[in-house]
């Protein structure tokens, strides 16, 4: 499980056991312990971030920044992500 960033409780992540077919690029963010079904946020091909699920429960006004965090970051994201899958598709 690859940590890409922790944000006072919230950490941003990978979940390394995907599926195979491997699923779009999409970072995990949970308060507290790593899981596969925390909230899930898609990366688009031109960088914004797409709520695919909100499973942690993550407050509106907080996952609102958080989504400009994936964003703002979401170059390094891609690359993290073709570093450790080896293949990237995108959601669209």
């Amino acid at each position: 499980m690859p940590q890409l960033l922790r944000i006072g409780p919230y950490i941003l992540y990978f979940w390394s056991n995907e599926n195979l077919p491997l699923e779009p690029i999409h970072v995990h963010i949970t308060e507290g312990t790593a899981s596969a079904n925390a909230t899930k946020i898609w990366i688009t091909s031109s960088g914004k971030a797409l709520i695919c699920n909100n499973n942690s429960r993550i407050p509106e006004r907080i996952l609102n920044r958080l989504l400009r965090v994936v964003e703002a970051n979401s170059a390094e994201f891609v690359q993290a992500w073709k570093d450790h899958f080896g293949e990237i598709t995108y959601y669209c």
